[in-house]
């Protein structure tokens, strides 16, 4: 089964045209409903005013012009857009007596033809620093995200500046033809669970252009429940993350299926690309290609370019599957390596790695690596899915069929000197075929082989051409 972009971005073009023929003659400025703008006045009845009055004749626009508005939760309806101009910034009020149940500012049930876009801005407010490897280990007694899109149809969220999120940023569950596209988002580093955008059991999505700075994940799929999340598209994003830049998971209680990313940029970021299945769901069909990875110092957590792992997140988990998941056109600087690992009665099928290239400045030390975890999980000892240590650049263990078609590993003179360490090492893998796997030319004289094979059947090696 092939991954259906084009039937993704087929549907979006068609079902998020745009607002309503004739919706820019409805133009809803929210002054005209009594907001003030002045940063210090709530103006969250205001706002909802404009938003029920646009709805009533069908829909239009909400426009929010220039100004600093304070507001607490505003629900948008069928065929509403709401425009942020250039100079205007929602303000999240951080009280908690202002809101009715719900902890975002923008929220939406069951809606369709609904968009948020514009050159304004939205602000969370939260610009602390929060967590235990930031030394800041209470957790805030109110926090807030910014959206929330729960059962919608034909949504969009266009061109705006978010900062500060206190929560995840925007949560898109159980939606259908979703459109993200050129949203800059500046949350601060250093505080826990402000992720970027979340996909949670969703269909056909769309993520373009974006520029994410998240101290959590920031493009992060996730099945919170036993439903899939299918037919994603994300390309041409700069993403840089105190977490994992690009994940899949921890929560995969439902499958993922036909996600593709492509033509994206990761900086500064714990984690590049990580595939968690903890919860029993399947992921397949994933393609990542032309994505640039850089890794820094993890504090707190474990570095790694690329993580896959399949795990049990408690007693009670079913054992998950990762099938035909490909990498292609890889471009690596990190000191830590790539780490995959299935289980013994999961191994990860029909793995693809393609022209990876893989540049070592400064090594890391392995003598305390762990495997990351990256969410919550209740069994601890799980030695069978632990080779967080192994001497390699890259390690593979519990796979089959696995096609390994071009890895070098270019490792620093100083780099190589401390730590002996092999391109590959493999464990558990049955059937593969490995071409072109080279530390660059030079540095084959290491004690340790270019290629480390354990416990592994059916895996041919060819020497380069």
């Amino acid at each position: 089964m092939t991954i259906r972009t084009t039937l993704v971005v087929v549907g979006l073009l068609a079902s998020l045209a745009g607002t309503p023929v004739g919706a820019e003659d409805r133009t809803f400025n929210v002054r005209d409903y009594g907001a003030k703008g002045d940063r210090e006045t709530l103006d969250t009845a205001a706002i909802q005013a404009a938003v029920d009055a646009c709805a009533k004749v069908g829909g239009g626009v909400v426009l929010v012009s220039q100004g600093d508005y304070l507001s607490a939760t505003i629900r948008l309806k069928d065929r509403v857009t709401l425009r942020i101009a250039k100079g205007a910034c929602l303000w999240v009020s951080a009280d908690r007596a202002d809101y009715d149940g719900s902890r975002q500012l923008l929220v939406a049930d069951g809606a369709v033809g609904v968009s948020v876009e514009g050159e304004g801005a939205i602000d969370g407010q939260a610009t602390g620093d929060f967590g235990d490897r930031w030394g800041q280990p209470n957790r805030p007694e109110f926090r807030t995200g910014i959206l929330l899109f729960q059962g919608c149809k034909d949504v969009a969220v266009r061109g705006i500046t978010i900062r500060h999120s206190d929560a995840w940023t925007l949560h898109f569950r159980r939606c259908e033809n979703v459109a993200v596209q050129g949203v800059t988002i500046r949350n601060n580093y250093r505080r826990l669970n402000s992720d970027g955008i979340v996909p949670n059991m969703c269909r056909n999505v769309r993520i373009t252009g974006c520029d994410i700075v998240a101290g959590d994940d920031c493009i992060v799929l996730k099945t919170t429940e036993a439903e899939p999340c299918e037919d994603v598209v994300v390309t041409d994003c700069r993403l840089e993350s105190a977490a994992t830049a690009i994940k899949l998971g921890t929560e995969s209680h439902g499958d993922f299926r036909n996600v593709r990313f492509s033509n994206c940029k990761i900086r500064n970021s714990f984690i590049g690309i990580g595939l968690y299945l903890k919860d029993g769901g399947t992921m397949e069909n994933v393609r990542f290609e032309n994505i640039d990875v850089e890794t820094c110092a993890a504090i707190g957590h474990t570095a790694a370019p690329v993580f896959m792992d399949i795990e049990r997140r408690n007693k009670d988990s079913k054992v998950g599957t990762i099938r035909n998941v490909i990498f292609e056109n890889i471009r690596i600087r990190s000191g830590s390596g790539i780490l995959v690992q299935g289980m013994p009665e999961s191994p990860i099928t029909g793995l693809a790695l393609k022209d990876v290239r893989f540049r070592v400045d400064q090594a890391d030390d392995y003598a305390k690596r762990q495997k990351p975890v990256g969410g919550r999980r209740t069994l601890r000892d799980q030695r069978d899915t632990e080779f967080a240590r192994l001497p390699a650049y890259a390690t593979i263990a519990h796979a089959r069929n696995l096609l390994l078609e071009g890895l070098t590993v270019e490792i620093a003179p100083e780099a190589f000197a401390r730590y002996d360490r092999s391109a590959l090492c493999g464990r558990e893998i049955q059937g593969g075929l490995l071409r072109r796997v080279r530390r660059e030319p030079g540095q084959e004289a290491g004690k340790r082989p270019v290629v480390d094979l354990e416990t592994c059947r059916d895996v041919r090696t060819e020497p380069d051409p």
